[in-house]
């Protein structure tokens, strides 16, 4: 334990999405760390980077140094502070402290656990080598280590199976097929991301992903990996053979929890939470994958971010700081297919909730939503993204959908008049960027202090620095302010508020010309009944912090 007079001292394990996000919290709330020290141990050697965007980096869109989250000087600069290539081996509760990989010992007030997730390998012969780590010419798909070996391995005429159609699947296998790999996708449930998906949309995506050069074997497992003449053979339960030169594994993910099982912290699905992250020890705090909340292990940069605010506001003394779950949005990253799913995506059986579908498969498109009284509980998009951005508003903020509901699966295109709007009349606590919980409030300020550009409001406010699916609605609104409010001769301040500053409200004049549709948020249905009490299941609805 430090000492009384001295800042509070918490240590970090992890630094990747969930804890590097937490120590730019902590800085931002207390830059001279006058109040608390934050110390983050990582067991990766590179600086912190951004996991979503690894599948770009496959693609051979982005190089390995695009996806850090940070400045290349930053880890340098805090030295002292940001430990890289050093794990963490223990926890001391009594004494409150832990072991690290090169003996040493460091002392805590507070320990949070941010040891994120693990990359499953299935039980199959000839996955695994004797160490329980990949076999040689196996690879999952988690880190930078694994974007390499992919790529090095994933050239044109090259033959990639990926197990697992899952996101990351997806994702992987798209990447491959962009640098000109031959790749087969192998899964056993009926249809792709059948966690983000119904039956019907999957089949769309199935055709999409074949139309793009794959090969999907839906219905089927691997059975065996054989090592046959200097390649691989992968066997599959459906008697099949797919010959292979790498075999990409992305058959879900293990929340890493040794540590918190060998210290005896209470562990289920993923380390247990309460609503301010507290463990069973309160001097220990788990948030990102390896966290469990109310039953839920989101495995999601979302909920971990919003994690690390709630937590940095308690750290830091905010009252009244908890987390009470988070209304998720999935966005596909992979070139050429998108792909937006939230809430409850199968159809259910009551009499009192709306299904609207709309299925082009010829084209990839695929459209539904799901209204029950007057809110939006689940909708999938394929191949129509005009629409996500006022769907995920409608969603995020629980407020009657409009009574022509056609509108939710066309926008614009329904004819009528419009029931969305253009920024000047967006509420302003309507979040813009989802995976950073950045309202319109916010950019608005950060436009006020001097930054007029989209890259000027991603560095004051992180906005488009997550999936970048709000890159277009962040333009729209830097388009909107100039010409609703012109720049002035001021230049930009460098720290964004931590909170969202009492602005006085923007021009209510919108110029006639039209903004894109992602930044169009919904507004309240004239014709629709009084709010209803929202009828999402309690792990949708978004935390108010």
């Amino acid at each position: 334990m430090t000492d009384s007079t001295a800042p509070h001292r918490v240590v970090v394990v992890g630094n990747g999405l969930a804890g590097a996000r937490l120590q730019d919290e902590v800085l931002r709330r207390d830059p001279a760390g006058e109040r608390v020290r934050v110390v983050v141990y990582g067991d990766e050697p590179h600086p912190a980077y951004n996991r979503i965007l690894l599948s770009t980096v496959v693609a051979g869109r982005l190089r390995p140094e695009d996806i850090g989250l940070r400045p290349s000087s930053w880890a340098d600069d805090h030295a002292d502070r940001t430990h890289l290539g050093v794990s963490v081996t223990g926890i001391d509760r009594a004494r409150r402290t832990i072991t690290r990989s090169d003996g040493r010992t460091d002392t805590y007030d507070t320990l949070v656990l941010a040891t994120g997730s693990s990359a499953a390998l299935p039980p199959v012969p000839g996955l695994r080598d004797d160490d329980g780590r990949p076999a040689p010419g196996v690879v999952t798909f988690r880190t930078l280590e694994d974007c390499a070996a992919i790529a090095a391995s994933a050239g044109p005429g090259s033959r990639v199976v990926v197990v697992g159609a899952g996101l990351l699947g997806v994702e992987a296998a798209r990447g491959a097929a962009l640098r000109g790999a031959q790749v087969t996708v192998v899964h056993p449930k009926t249809h792709p991301m059948e966690k983000q998906l119904d039956r019907a949309g999957g089949a769309v995506l199935a055709r999409v992903l074949r139309e793009l050069g794959m090969d999907i074997a839906l219905g089927a497992r691997a059975a065996a990996v054989r090592h046959v003449d200097g390649a691989l053979q992968v066997d599959l339960t459906d008697g099949t053979c797919v010959d292979a030169d790498l075999v990409v594994v992305t058959a879900g993910a293990r929340p890493n929890t040794d540590l918190a099982v060998a210290c005896g912290l209470t562990v289920g699905r993923a380390v247990v939470v309460d609503d301010r992250l507290r463990t069973s020890d309160p001097h220990i705090r788990a948030i990102g994958d390896c966290a469990e909340h109310r039953g839920e292990v989101y495995g999601l940069v979302q909920p971990a971010w919003e994690m690390a605010a709630v937590l940095a506001d308690d750290l830091c003394g905010v009252d009244g700081s908890a987390y009470e779950g988070s209304a998720v949005v999935t966005r596909l990253k992979a070139h050429g297919i998108d792909l937006a799913s939230m809430g409850c995506v199968e159809t259910p059986d009551d009499d009192e909730t709306e299904v609207l579908t709309l299925s082009d498969p010829t084209r990839g498109r695929y459209a539904k939503v799901l209204v029950r009284k007057d809110r939006l509980i689940g909708a999938v998009m394929l191949g129509n993204p005009e629409v996500v951005g006022t769907l995920g508003q409608y969603f995020d903020a629980g407020t009657p959908v409009p009574s022509d509901r056609m509108t939710l699966l066309l926008g614009h295109l329904a004819g009528g008049p419009a029931e969305t709007t253009s920024p000047s009349t967006m509420p302003d606590a309507a979040v813009v960027c989802r995976c950073n919980t950045v309202t319109k409030k916010l950019l608005v300020a950060a436009w006020r202090r001097g930054c007029h550009t989209t890259t000027a409001m991603a560095q004051a406010t992180r906005a488009t620095t997550g999936c970048g699916s709000c890159v277009s609605a962040v333009d729209g609104l830097c388009e909107w302010l100039h010409r609703a409010d012109p720049p002035t001769a001021d230049p930009p301040t460098a720290d964004p508020p931590t909170a969202d500053p009492p602005t006085a409200d923007p021009p209510t004049a919108d110029p006639p010309t039209a903004d894109p549709p992602t930044a169009d948020p919904p507004t309240a249905d004239p014709l629709a009944p009084a709010l209803s009490p929202d009828p999402r299941p309690t792990s949708l609805v978004r935390s108010s912090t």
